[in-house]
């Protein structure tokens, strides 16, 4: 909610993909999508869409100005949402890598094969920004 809400104060359009039932990392296990979009209802340029990142990304060939990737914490699923996203944005950030050193290694992994920027900023639990020059 607070990535959103902030996002979509400098965007014309933001949207939120999420299963809204939490994961192994979070303290949700519910359903929260209609307390979410309560909570964001004042701001009219957000879409919130209930998928996994899995469903979303089949057949998305969208180029985005930036992706916020803030999902379950484990190398693989990161990965696979973070390799389709780094060839759909110019900007991609990933939260934790501070937090989860997997989440850190996707990124320097992606910036390797990629040839992207990586800078890792620490606060906040460490957010990983992957530039993409070539988008």
């Amino acid at each position: 909610d607070l990535s959103t809400s902030a996002l979509a104060n400098y965007f014309t359009k933001v949207i939120g993909v999420d299963t809204f039932t939490g994961d192994i990392h979070s303290n949700v296990k519910r359903d929260h999508s209609k307390m979410t979009q309560y909570i964001l209802k004042d701001y009219v340029n957000i879409e919130l869409i209930k998928s996994s990142y899995q469903d979303y990304i089949t057949n998305n060939n969208n180029i985005y100005d930036l992706i916020h990737v803030d999902i379950v914490h484990n190398y693989k699923e990161t990965y696979e949402c973070g390799e389709w996203a780094v060839n759909h944005s110019k900007v991609v950030i990933f939260h934790d890598t501070i937090s989860f050193d997997e989440v850190k290694k996707v990124c320097y992994d992606l910036s390797t094969k990629y040839e992207l920027e990586f800078y890792n900023y620490p606060d906040s639990h460490g957010l990983g920004i992957l530039i993409n020059n070539s988008i």
